[in-house]
This record gives structure tokens, sequence and C-alpha cells, in this order.
């Protein structure tokens, strides 16, 4: 893509940037979301996907939007970051998901500051999530500041099944606009994900020798519910507010549920 492409792509008041940049994204059955994730990114220098074992129509999607595609076997989300961002070839890395999407003034700012010689390495992006097609601006998803956008080389992933964290040295800087996020678009994905994230959850703590069991299980389902929904004040979200907070009781609840029987197994 060209630096002309990238400005018209960005918006005519965008800075054009010397260095290149690469969006980095893992899937696995994304088609619901990927093509407009990827619209948002026709400014960037190259779109890089690796996907574990889609089945619906990630690859044609990205095919069509000129995305490079690659396979890998699902190894936890943090370290399946680390091999994305590895796949990489441009200056700066933005890292995101399938079911994010850059606004047109965060795809300006991008622009603008990595063109700047003096940059910082790492940047955190504002995402503003929905729950059930609701933005939430309460219940601890607001305001929600992620470090996504960093030199190539500058940061890495944890190791962590689930629930991974950016790991650089060093400040991060925050930049405007917004970094969209259809988080859990229906009841069912909402179901469907706390029943992944509970089993990588209950593995990420099986393998630090964690214990779980009945009153584990309990109270950290019912302090996520507090805390999401008193603490975080998940009330002022309305409707939408105490399902999440019920939600994440549940995945709380059932993580310490399923660790106590992969240690019942490990005896």
């Amino acid at each position: 893509m060209t630096e002309g492409e990238q400005k018209d792509g960005a918006g005519s008041n965008a800075a054009v940037t010397a260095q290149t940049i690469s969006a980095v994204i893992i899937t696995k059955n994304a088609d619901r979301t990927l093509e407009a994730c990827l619209d948002a990114l026709n400014w960037t220098s190259e779109i890089i996907i690796l996907d574990s074992g889609s089945n619906d129509q990630t690859l044609q999607i990205a095919q069509k939007k000129g995305a490079k595609f690659h396979t890998g076997e699902w190894c936890g989300f943090g370290p399946q970051k680390n091999l994305a961002i590895g796949l990489a070839q441009s200056d700066w890395i933005l890292s995101i998901d399938s079911d994010e999407f850059v606004s047109e003034e965060l795809a300006s700012e991008i622009l603008r500051i990595t063109s700047i010689s003096t940059a910082e390495d790492v940047y955190e992006l504002s995402r503003l999530s929905k729950y059930c097609g609701k933005q939430m601006r309460h219940s601890g998803w607001f305001p929600d500041f992620v470090p996504r956008l960093f030199r190539n080389g500058a940061a890495r992933f944890s190791d962590s099944l689930v629930h991974e964290r950016l790991m650089y040295e060093g400040q991060s800087k925050r930049l405007a606009g917004y970094l969209f996020h259809d988080s859990f678009h229906s009841p069912e994905d909402v179901l469907d994900k706390m029943n992944r994230y509970s089993t990588l959850g209950a593995q990420q703590l099986a393998s630090k020798g964690r214990r779980g069991g009945v009153l584990r299980a309990v109270i950290h389902g019912l302090g996520a519910f507090l805390k999401t929904y008193i603490i975080k004040a998940g009330f002022l979200d309305g409707s939408e507010g105490l399902f999440l907070a019920v939600s994440n009781a549940e995945g709380a609840y059932y993580k310490y549920v399923k660790l106590y029987y992969l240690n019942k197994l490990k005896r």
C-alpha cells in the first residue's frame, strides 16, 4: 500500500507516516465481524491474520480484503498473539481483535504519532465495548485503556492462556479516538465465551498449583458480581449492567468449579 493510499484511507487531515504499520489479528470463526474490522484498517501497510482452524468464511473474507493469512494450532491467547506479531514486517505493530474496529479519529492519530521521530514505544487505545448491542459506560468496561500500538520488538504479550497483557519497559501514552469493541453480541455469545474463558482460566490456575472447590467458587462468583454491579457502578448501565454482572459471576464461579475437577482428575 502506498503512502498516498494510507492518507486516503485515514482521512485527508491525517499525517502521512514514513514508517510502516502492521495490523495483527488472531482469528477463529470470525466472519461475523472480520470484514468490518479489516475495512477499518485499510490505511495500514499490511494486515496479518493468524487463524487457528476456522470453518466459516474467515479465510474468504481475509483473501477478499488482501490480508496475509496464516494458520497455526491454538496455544492460548498470549502465545498465539506473540506468534502473530512475530509474522509482522513493519516498524510498528497494531494488535487488535477481530471484533474490534478502529475509528477514523484513532486511525488518523496512529498515523500522526508514528510519523514523529520522538514518539514513545507503546501507546494505549481507548476501548469502548458493547454488551448485547449496548455501549457500556460503567461496569468496569469504561474507561478502558488498552496498550495495543507499539514499535516492532518493543513489547510482547504474556504467556497467559486467557486475559493476556502486553509487557514492555517504560511508560505508555494514550491516543485520541476510540477502538470500538463488539464484545458480546448475543446471550448465546455470552454463554459460549463464558464457557471457553472459564475453561482456559481454570487450566491456567491449575498450572500454577491453585485449588478450586465449592467455597472458592461461590466467593469468587459473588465477588465478581459485587465488583461489576456495585463497585464499578454496573447498575448505571441498566439491564445490560445487571446481565453483565451475572455473566461475570458465572464465569468466575465456573472457573473455580472446573479447577476443582481438574485437580481431582490429577489426584
